[in-house]
């Protein structure tokens, strides 16, 4: 097995889990980061729900079917990596991939389940596999494990330039110096299209706001992860409770702000006890986007020593994908679970 000079351009979960599988396999590995710590763009924002039962086109069944037993591995690897796997109980969702191992729940057994809730749905569907973990502490301990293995982390660098040589990337030049490579692995969120236009070879990846709202509680008002039309809600900690919100737009009666009080205010009256919720922050988060919804993972066709690992569900999907995204660019012998995910599916790329 060749030891090659393999550049990680992002700290998020998707570049810490690719830094930790490649180190782990003896690869020279450099983590660029323009932030001065990991997890500081849209990993930091995101709800973290290990969620593998919602509808998905089947040609990627096979990548969420995989990502929970892909977790518990990592566990195993990691004993300081902390998962809740409470669970997530679901109801008014009609975008369920039916009967993925779920489990229908009555009235009662609701409210056995969540007994603090306000008013209970006649029913509701239970996912007793699925959970969420804490994603900056996951990140941290991923990328602090890379360096155990030998990788390097640069904070507080910004990558200026993708350097190539006829077809072939060479390095790249960032605010500190270029770094040589092998390979370049593009896992920098809505960095992945500006580092990729001056070569000629744009990415269909949008921003996809999401809202984050945490509060401050006194007691454990939910026991599992809940989902329905009125809110999504979870609680990590005994004190702390987040929720999850899609992004409107900016205007005053739907920015932010405003649709995270919204969700504040709903969760407090959802809730017995909700009345001691204390709203401790709003946030948004630029989700990576691809244009179809699906991860953008794979060496790029025309470019050599380019490689890209671009995704939403990125706390879900990272794990596995990070796996076989190492097992590639080590061995070179592509892997027939990320066919799907190719960027050569788009015409137009």
């Amino acid at each position: 097995m060749r030891k090659q000079k393999i550049v990680i351009i992002g700290a998020g979960i998707v570049g810490a889990s690719i830094a930790y599988q490649l180190a782990k396999q003896n690869q020279e590995v450099t983590v660029i980061e323009r932030h001065p710590a990991s997890a500081l763009e849209v990993t930091e924002k995101s709800f973290a729900w290990i969620h593998t039962t919602h509808s998905v086109a089947p040609e990627y069944w096979h990548l969420y079917d995989a990502a929970v037993e892909e977790y518990h591995v990592l566990q195993q690897e990691l004993p300081e990596l902390f998962i809740q796997w409470h669970g997530a109980l679901t109801w008014g969702d009609p975008a369920l991939r039916e009967p993925h191992r779920l489990q229908k729940l009555n009235r009662q057994q609701i409210e056995e389940m969540e007994p603090n809730l306000q008013d209970y749905p006649n029913e509701a569907i239970f996912a007793s596999e699925e959970g969420a973990v804490d994603p900056i502490a996951l990140t941290e301990l991923l990328l602090s494990k890379a360096q155990e293995y030998g990788a390097k982390v640069q904070f507080d660098t910004n990558v200026t330039q993708l350097q190539q040589e006829d077809s072939r990337l060479v390095g790249v030049h960032t605010s500190k110096g270029f770094v040589e490579s092998d390979i370049v692995v593009l896992a920098a969120g809505m960095g992945v299209p500006r580092l990729c236009n001056p070569l000629g070879f744009p990415v269909p990846v949008e921003p996809s706001p999401s809202i984050l709202i945490r509060m401050k509680t006194a007691n454990k008002l939910i026991r599992t992860l809940i989902s329905n039309a009125q809110f999504e809600a979870r609680q990590p900690t005994e004190h702390t409770l987040l929720a999850a919100e899609d992004y409107i737009d900016e205007s005053e009666e739907n920015g932010p702000a405003t649709v995270g009080k919204r969700a504040f205010e709903t969760l407090r009256r959802s809730l017995k006890g909700g009345n001691q919720l204390e709203l401790e922050s709003i946030k948004v988060g630029l989700r990576p986007m691809p244009e179809d919804g699906y991860p953008i993972v794979g060496f790029h066709d025309h470019m050599k020593g380019l490689y890209l690992a671009v995704m939403h569900s990125a706390i879900t999907l990272s794990p596995l994908i990070a796996r076989l995204a190492a097992s590639e660019m080590i061995h070179r012998d592509l892997r027939n679970e990320l066919d799907p995910c190719r960027l050569s599916r788009f015409k137009d790329y």
